[in-house]
């Protein structure tokens, strides 16, 4: 069932890429990566503590006019967050497989305003419990939803090299499990580098 998702997604943004490039001769491609914050975020009460991680992946942008460009992207990304109480500290590790479709704003020439809906595919899971005594250590998997998605917000820069600068924050709108309602919520600061 994950393939046919991801075999539906990609689809989705080929076509997507091609139409725009259609649309207008300047059209590029990059590479780009960079540092997550993630967390989650419990029926929208109360977030857990952050977990560190990254994201790496190819990006395609193709303007659509004089201010407007649409920014395909397929990531790989390293997510999750930890609960931290007076029995231990319970980390979960999420990896995922995302889609973004990102339309950017170019009020001026090197800054850009971004925004758009992100689609995920969770790829691998990981928790640990640490109580803080190696008897009582305990690993327990909760298995988490296979497909993901919510939308990005963003902001950054781009030389006239096609060197991008930006920061994004991803709002998660779909439950990682069936209780407490959590969703993913990710900080990401990236580079970007158009071949």
């Amino acid at each position: 069932m994950k393939t046919i998702y991801i075999t539906i997604a990609l689809m989705i943004v080929s076509t997507l890429s091609l139409n725009a490039q259609d649309a207008n001769t300047k059209a590029t491609a990059g590479i780009k990566g960079g540092y997550n914050i993630s967390s989650v975020s419990f029926d929208g009460n109360s977030e857990t503590e952050k977990l560190h991680g990254y994201h790496i992946g190819i990006y395609g942008e193709s303007y659509i006019g004089k201010y407007f460009a649409i920014q395909p992207e397929i990531l790989y990304s390293k997510q999750g967050y930890k609960i931290i109480d007076n029995s231990g500290t319970y980390t979960q590790k999420l990896d995922y497989l995302n889609i973004p479709l990102m339309l950017k704003l170019y009020p001026v020439k090197s800054f850009f305003l971004e925004a758009g809906p992100q689609i995920g595919f969770s790829i691998s899971h990981k928790e640990t419990f640490d109580s803080g005594f190696i008897l009582y250590d305990t690993s327990k998997e909760f298995e988490p939803s296979n497909f993901d998605w919510g939308i990005n917000l963003g902001t950054g820069f781009k030389s006239d090299a096609g060197v991008s600068l930006g920061v994004r924050y991803h709002i998660g709108q779909s439950d990682i499990y069936n209780e407490d309602k959590p969703k993913n919520r990710v900080w990401q600061i990236y580079l970007g580098f158009e071949f």
